[in-house]
């Protein structure tokens, strides 16, 4: 019936799968050591990242908490004063 002729043409999915996994064959073994070792060295690279963007957020943070206090008090203290 129907479903058998179906299940026998690949789909272009699957063909485009195949080609690119060809494509991939074809490569030297140097070039493939180097990509896994590029791959490796940016995934053991962000904890440090990771690091220096948490710092970086909490700094920005307190900076924001300070400059809100700061343009807070400074007014304050201006409405306090008589132009007598």
């Amino acid at each position: 019936m129907g479903k058998k002729d179906a299940s026998a043409t690949a789909l272009p999915v699957d063909q485009y799968r195949k080609q690119i996994g060809k494509q991939d064959y074809k490569k030297t073994k140097s070039v493939l050591k180097a990509t896994r070792l590029k791959a490796e060295a940016k995934k053991n690279s962000s904890g440090f990242r990771d690091a220096f963007l948490v710092i970086v957020a909490i700094v920005f943070f307190v900076l924001c908490v300070y400059a809100f206090f700061y343009l807070n008090l400074s007014t304050e203290i201006n409405l306090d004063v008589d132009v007598d």
